[in-house]
């Protein structure tokens, strides 16, 4: 199975703010292209299970924001968090959580989840297919960090959460040894 260099091409269904839409929730659909998100930029991704979820609302998001200037400050442009959530969703927990900066990105129907090798069934806990936890550096779209939780599978009984942290992803950054991670893992196409 080959390995993923690139981030592959996948249409998001966004909702964008449009003051010209005259209702009193100005949005309106957006397609946005992984095209879009990732050529001429460097990009943090981070991907998680599922919005509104324990580990993803008390660290795995909130440590991004937190962490937020001094991403920036290593050249990055921008931090996405990923889930295979629809965008109204994934907005309503942004806002819950008051994120600020970290751009939230829906992956409703999971294709860029699936093409990245990473959607799994979590039927188990009821959740239908979601993404495996995994946090990625994108520099014009060629994916030069990746990190993946081990034991990537269908209904995993367990939610690792030890190699797609804000730390892990800052200390690779720094060109310090993450802590808990010998080496980034790789993605495959199946």
């Amino acid at each position: 199975m080959p390995v993923i260099e690139h981030v592959p091409h996948a249409i998001f269904k966004t909702r964008v703010r449009d003051e010209s839409v005259k209702d009193p929730n100005p949005y309106r659909w957006q397609d946005t292209t992984s095209e879009e998100i990732f050529a001429g930029k460097k990009v943090i991704v981070f991907s998680l299970p599922g919005a509104f979820t324990p580990i993803c609302s008390s660290n795995h998001l909130p440590r991004y924001e937190e962490l937020y200037d001094e991403f920036k400050a290593l050249g990055v442009d921008e931090i996405y968090c990923l889930s295979v959530n629809d965008a109204f969703v994934m907005f309503q927990w942004s806002k819950h959580v008051g994120a600020k900066n970290v751009k939230m990105l829906p992956d409703g129907n999971g294709e860029f989840t699936r093409k990245m090798g990473m959607l799994v069934d979590k039927s188990n806990l009821g959740f239908g297919l979601r993404s495996w936890r995994y946090s990625m550096l994108v520099n014009d779209g060629k994916i030069e960090k990746l990190f993946v939780e081990p034991g990537l599978s269908d209904n995993c009984p367990t939610d690792p959460f030890e190699a797609s942290d804000a730390d892990t992803m800052l200390a690779a950054l720094k060109g310090e040894e993450p802590a808990g991670v010998s080496e980034p893992r790789h993605a495959f196409i199946g």
